[in-house]
């Protein structure tokens, strides 16, 4: 009889913290789609493809959970990790990606926000929106009135991203991401490096 074999220490730590990812994806998703107060562990474990007790075990409770999700620091390091003169292209293919492929965009979940007012979850949300994504794009901007068009630039995105996902009618339909990208990023482009701005990409 061959001797039993465990996991290496390496393969058990990759697969929790995959499963932990697959747990925050699930409840970030839901977060943008359901009030607070109406998302369960037990719904959650049912998307992420787990157990409730399983939640329990990684993040306590469904508090705790949510405390790790109601930030955007990592989701605006992926949405803003590009060169200033290709970022609005990079944000607007993120953002339409994301949609086509999982859904909703992690980004998304302000348009939400009002849903949790009732648990105070919603301040918190908004606050941090404002400081990791808004404030995060006026830091990286160059030039006058950074941080209006931080706002503007984010305040399109997210009108874009609601259209695709909640509005999408046949004309959407028929386009493809990388087309949409094409008509949509220039605009985002002109208030990230303004036409005279030394930054401002060249025409193609």
């Amino acid at each position: 009889m061959s001797p039993m074999t465990t996991a290496a220490p390496d393969s058990r730590r990759r697969d929790a913290d995959a499963t932990k990812d697959a747990i925050l994806r699930a409840a970030r998703t839901m977060l943008g789609r359901r009030a607070y107060g109406d998302i369960t562990l037990k719904a959650i474990a049912e998307r992420a493809g787990v157990s409730a007790p399983l939640i329990v075990k990684y993040f306590g409770n469904k508090e705790k959970l949510f405390a790790r999700i109601i930030s955007f620091e990592s989701d605006a390091e992926v949405l803003l990790d590009a060169p200033l003169d290709e970022l609005g292209r990079h944000m607007v293919t993120q953002v339409l990606t994301s949609q086509n492929e999982r859904g909703i965009d992690p980004i998304l979940r302000i348009v939400f926000a009002p849903l949790h007012s009732a648990e105070g979850q919603g301040d918190i949300l908004r606050a941090n929106f404002r400081e990791q994504v808004i404030a995060g794009l006026a830091r990286r901007l160059t030039g006058a009135e950074a941080q209006l068009r931080a706002e503007l630039t984010v305040g399109m995105l997210l009108g874009l991203g609601a259209v695709y996902g909640i509005a999408r009618g046949e004309a959407v339909r028929a386009m493809t991401v990388p087309a949409l990208v094409e008509r949509c990023a220039p605009a985002l482009q002109e208030l990230i490096t303004p036409a005279g701005n030394p930054l401002a990409p060249a025409a193609r």
